[in-house]
């Protein structure tokens, strides 16, 4: 009797998997989705004060709320991936006259659904977010501090340093990313 050919295992029979990437590994925003370990990251939101302001936020139980309503994919990926545990945040009043920083907030909790895209009756109803398939996220801030001195977007347009920063370039998204020497550089500013 004739030894009985050996086949491939069945596992090698499957076609290989690749890795799959990691959430916004490539594109303009890529650098804000990896960190490492405990590295703390810094964002801004912006709010209509006549909407919500940071007035209201500190006066909201246990000075927290959650930042819903937000409708832009880059914004919503920033909340949705970017923002994490413990990350600062200044909040901005917009449509304000001057638009200003006004205080600084921390991320207590991280991305999560936003309800109000699947309620018919909100502002934020989105007909394509499904609750077993979202399309949409919020985080929850804590008011840490209010600024001593707010930081006034025309005295932040004036410093070359800061030139480059998201809220002057992409001046539209409601939630961008502030790097490290930015920070720095506003919370001087503040005093």
């Amino acid at each position: 009797m004739a030894a009985k050919k050996k086949g491939p295992k069945t596992e090698d029979r499957r076609p290989k998997k690749t890795a799959e990437p990691a959430p916004h590994a490539e594109g303009k925003w890529s650098e804000w989705f990896a960190r490492k370990a405990r590295e703390r990251r810094y964002w801004l939101v912006k709010s209509e004060p006549e909407v919500f302001s940071f007035d209201d936020l500190v006066r909201a139980p246990k000075r927290t709320t959650h930042w819903d309503g937000v409708r832009n994919f880059a914004a919503r990926n920033f909340l949705r991936d970017g923002m994490k545990l413990g990350d600062h945040v200044f909040f901005y009043h917009s449509m304000a006259n001057p638009q200003v920083i006004v205080g600084i907030c921390e991320v207590v909790r991280e991305g999560y659904p936003d309800p109000s895209a699947f309620d018919k009756k909100s502002y934020g109803y989105d007909e394509n977010s499904k609750p077993d398939d979202p399309q949409w996220y919020m985080v929850d801030l804590r008011a840490v501090d209010q600024l001593p001195r707010p930081v006034t977007l025309p005295e932040i347009k004036a410093r070359k340093e800061l030139a480059d920063m998201a809220l002057i370039r992409i001046g539209r998204l409601s939630v961008t990313p502030v790097r490290v020497k930015e920070w720095e550089t506003i919370v001087k500013m503040a005093g």
